[in-house]
């Protein structure tokens, strides 16, 4: 019965440990190396408020960071 206890125990924190938010900055660096992979020649990724991404296209909206206070727009620009 202890072990079970203990393995539920362990299930929880292990949990909050992968649950942790990223830092914004940290993610848009992480999604302009997946653009940049794709060739994309000229683009704009812009951190904003959640207030700010709503009144935005949502195919616009490329992550949330900040415990989902922030949003991160993409937008592929034309030359």
């Amino acid at each position: 019965m202890k072990r079970i206890g203990l393995a539920i125990l362990c299930s929880a924190l292990a949990t909050t440990v992968f649950a942790e938010p990223k830092d914004c900055e940290e993610l848009r660096k992480e999604i302009e190396v997946k653009i940049q992979a794709n060739a994309v020649p000229s683009y704009t990724l812009e951190i904003v408020s959640k207030e700010e991404a709503d009144k935005h296209d949502v195919a616009m909206v490329v992550g949330t960071c900040g415990n989902g206070t922030k949003a991160i727009i993409y937008q592929k620009n034309d030359n």
